[in-house]
């Protein structure tokens, strides 16, 4: 049984049991959180969401994912800007899926 969600502007396609890394959820480790924005479950397709479903998750962790360098560069023009980035996560493992 699969399940897709929409978290974080994006839409996750998840089965129970599965981790999953989606954007930062304000939760603490050890906690569950509902997503009640599922969109489809097996054949089942809202328009656009299912209502009375949703997949619980149990957060694993707070993270942040590797560093990644933004570089800017424009010839002839002595501008040169080199910046970091890491981007906060949350690491969720699914536990049900109801609806």
């Amino acid at each position: 049984m699969f399940a897709i969600i929409k978290t974080g502007g994006k839409q996750v396609k998840v089965t129970e049991g599965q981790e999953i890394y989606v954007e930062k959820l304000e939760v603490e480790p050890g906690e569950t959180y509902e997503f009640t924005e599922v969109l489809a479950i097996d054949s089942k397709i809202g328009q656009p969401f299912i209502s009375g479903a949703k997949v619980v998750a149990e957060v694993v962790k707070q993270g942040k994912q590797r560093k990644i360098i933004v570089f800017k560069y424009k010839r002839r023009k002595n501008l040169r800007r080199k910046q970091g980035h890491r981007q906060p996560y949350t690491k969720l493992v699914v536990k049900s899926i109801i609806g």
